[in-house]
């Protein structure tokens, strides 16, 4: 079955193909980079961003997401979230700041979502 753009208009459902094809790991902010599920650290520069999606609350506009698909040097793929606006989540730990780091080489999800 072939993966349509259109099939990726939720965050559950970016979230639900990435757990599917075993590629669920949350990079979460470390001091000075990101650290994976499974306990591996790396640098901004030890990762490209692959694809970005941004999500707006139906109901509330309060409730936009933003989720980066990274890509590790190391193969490693999972992804960075995050609530965007005035609602950041991470200012505290220069989120922003590393996540702009980042080399971004945006991908098409039909090479990122292949089954």
């Amino acid at each position: 079955m072939e993966t349509k753009p259109t099939e990726m208009t939720t965050l559950t459902a970016v979230l639900e193909k990435l757990r599917h094809q075993h590629n669920d790991n949350e990079f979460t902010i470390s001091k000075d980079g990101f650290t994976t599920t499974n306990g591996k650290f790396y640098k901004p520069e030890d990762l490209t961003i692959i694809k970005t999606y941004r999500f707006e609350g139906q109901s509330d506009p309060a409730d936009s997401s933003i989720v980066y698909l990274i890509q590790a040097k190391d193969g490693t793929m999972g992804y960075s979230m995050d609530a965007y606006g005035v609602y950041s989540t991470h200012e505290e730990v220069n989120y922003d700041d590393l996540i702009k780091q980042i080399p971004v080489e945006e991908r098409d999800e039909q090479v990122i979502f292949h089954d």
